[in-house]
């Protein structure tokens, strides 16, 4: 039976062209890129120019660039160090706000903060997981100082208006005479492999990139941080002063080089995944509703065209789930970090929808090496399980 992956939000495999840029820094190129020797001189190059890959690509400079260990600790990073740093700079009452559809990465670490008396505001969003504006410029106040919204959502696709939210913060700055706070960051970890994420476009501080949501591998992430605004932020991790001194210790080189050639792929088919992409997923739901009229979409219309959250009435998701992998199709109900808690989708339920409908919605999410053939036999399998009566 043909195994097929159908969960490319959760992870990617690596592309083979990838592979092959990393291999030779494992065992030929494997200096410490801090040493002065040839050896070291050889892994310095090759992450200096993986920075300036991945800075080209989202319009930065490659001193704007910091490699971390993947997204959630470049999310951690961007909340923790702001707070502290705010603290040194005498603010009394440091407040966050991140939307209520954030990763695990965001929310849980806003959690922790408020343990520490940091106020934390979780912006309500539609039916549609959109921010609502509003409630933003109605909690911005001069406590704040940072706002955290994800530029697409992991679980729905939902594509926030990342630009827009700029421009508000920007007037709020300007009125309260403010060039320091609040600090604008967004996790892009979903949007890089489909949106434009040019960061003087969408007007960011802070950016957070993932490796292994682009065909790179794990383990390795990176934070773009503009250069007049880094002095807002602590040292994450303190030690010999890598990356620019926000996070000490010795370079993850095959990893780095390994994501930068994921970058630089993007850059040539980027067009190419969305269009083909984009007509799988909408033959998927045909063929799901053809043999599931019950069926509906929780991903909006406005979103990345990978994603397809659907809710199946009355046929509970974790079930589905298993019976699906038991017949060789991964799919997922929500995010792969929160699963194993077994809790509802925080998402859904911030979008209003029922509790019934957290429990009897899956994500299906496609992917590069997706074909019309695996799409077909997908749905031929979801049939089977319908029938079956999961």
């Amino acid at each position: 039976m043909q195994r097929i992956y159908l969960d490319y939000a959760a992870t990617t495999p690596v592309d083979e062209r990838v592979l092959r840029a990393m291999e030779p820094f494992h065992a030929t190129h494997f200096g410490n890129p801090s040493s002065l020797h040839l050896w070291g001189q050889e892994a310095s190059r090759a992450v200096y120019g993986a920075r300036r890959v991945i800075a080209s690509y989202i319009g930065a400079l490659p001193k704007e660039i910091i490699f971390t260990s993947g997204a959630t600790e470049a999310n951690n990073l961007i909340l923790q160090q702001i707070v502290l740093e705010a603290k040194k700079r005498g603010v009394k009452h440091p407040k966050i706000i991140v939307s209520s559809i954030e990763h695990e990465s965001v929310l849980e670490t806003a959690k922790n903060l408020a343990l520490f008396g940091v106020s934390v505001v979780c912006l309500k969003v539609s039916r549609t997981g959109l921010l609502d504006l509003e409630h933003l410029k109605k909690v911005l106040d001069t406590d704040t100082v940072l706002v955290s919204v994800m530029y697409a959502n992991n679980e729905v696709g939902t594509i926030e208006p990342i630009a827009e939210i700029s421009s508000i913060i920007k007037n709020f700055k300007a009125h309260a005479k403010n060039v320091s706070y609040p600090f604008f960051h967004t996790d892009a970890s979903q949007a890089l492999q489909f949106l434009n994420c040019d960061v003087t476009t969408v007007g960011v501080d802070a950016m957070t990139l993932s490796s292994h949501k682009i065909y790179g591998p794990k383990g390795v992430g990176a934070l773009y941080l503009r250069k007049a605004k880094q002095d807002l932020l602590s040292s994450f991790i303190t030690g010999g002063g890598q990356e620019e001194n926000f996070r000490s210790g010795t370079e993850n080189v095959p990893g780095i080089v390994g994501f930068a050639e994921a970058v630089a792929l993007l850059k040539k088919e980027q067009s190419r995944d969305i269009e083909r992409i984009s007509r799988l997923r909408v033959k998927l739901f045909r063929g799901i509703e053809t043999i599931y009229k019950k069926a509906r979409l929780n991903t909006p219309k406005n979103a990345l065209p990978n994603n397809l959250n659907v809710y199946f009435p009355n046929m509970k998701a974790h079930d589905l789930v298993i019976a699906l992998d038991m017949l060789g199709v991964g799919v997922s109900a929500g995010s792969a970090c929160a699963l194993r808690t077994s809790e509802p989708s925080h998402v859904l339920r911030a979008m209003g929808y029922p509790k019934s409908r957290l429990t009897e919605s899956i994500r299906f999410s496609l992917g590069r090496p997706t074909t019309a053939k695996e799409i077909i036999e997908t749905v031929g399998r979801i049939k089977t399980v319908i029938k079956r009566g999961v």
